[in-house]
C-alpha cells in the first residue's frame, strides 16, 4: 500500500507540474500577485487593521508619495473614477487618506495617506519580507535576483505610469 501511495503522490506531484507548465504566463504572474497580496492583507489585519478592504487596499497602494488625483487612481486601479471616488470615500472616513488641494490646479483634489495609512503600510512591510523570504528560500538568492531584475525589465514596457514607460 505504501508504494502505490508513494507512486500516487509522484504522479499527482508530475501532473501538478505539467499542469503549471500548461498554464499561461499571465496566470502565472498573477498566482504570486495573488499570495503577496493576500500577505498584505493578512498583516494589516495582525496588526488590528480589519476595516480596509482588498479594494480599498488596491486603491491606496497607488497613492503617489505626494499624493494622487482620483483620476490617477482609477486608471492605476484599473477601476472607474467613480469607484475609485467611493473607495477614496471609504477609505477618508476609516482615516487612512484625507483629500488636500492640488497646489497645480485649484479645482482639483488630491488623495494623500493619512497617519493612520502610513502605520498601516509600515503594519505591512514584515509580511512582504516574510514572503519575500519565503520565495527566496525556495528559489534561491540568484534567482530570486533575477526574477526582480526581470520584472523590473518589463515594468518599462507595460507600466504607463513609469516616467519613462517605452512601449
Amino acid at each position: 500500500m505504501e508504494a502505490s501511495t508513494s507512486e500516487a503522490s509522484t504522479s499527482e506531484a508530475s501532473t501538478s507540474d505539467a499542469d503549471a507548465e500548461e498554464l499561461p504566463l499571465g496566470v502565472l504572474l498573477f498566482i504570486p500577485s495573488r499570495a503577496m497580496e493576500a500577505a498584505t492583507m493578512e498583516g494589516l489585519a495582525r496588526a488590528g487593521y480589519t476595516d480596509m478592504t482588498v479594494a480599498q487596499a488596491r486603491i491606496a497602494a497607488q497613492i503617489e508619495r505626494g499624493g494622487s488625483r482620483i483620476t490617477r487612481l482609477a486608471a492605476a486601479a484599473q477601476v472607474t473614477k467613480q469607484t475609485a471616488g467611493f473607495l477614496v470615500k471609504q477609505l477618508e472616513q476609516a482615516g487612512y487618506v484625507e483629500r488636500v488641494p492640488d497646489p497645480t490646479d485649484g479645482r482639483a483634489q488630491l488623495v494623500k495617506v493619512a497617519a493612520r495609512g502610513h502605520a498601516a503600510r509600515a503594519e505591512v512591510v514584515p509580511a512582504l519580507e516574510e514572503v519575500e523570504a519565503q520565495w527566496t528560500a525556495h528559489i534561491g538568492p540568484e534567482r530570486m535576483a533575477q526574477l526582480r531584475e526581470t520584472l523590473k525589465m518589463l515594468r518599462e514596457i507595460t507600466d504607463p505610469f513609469l516616467e519613462n514607460h517605452t512601449s
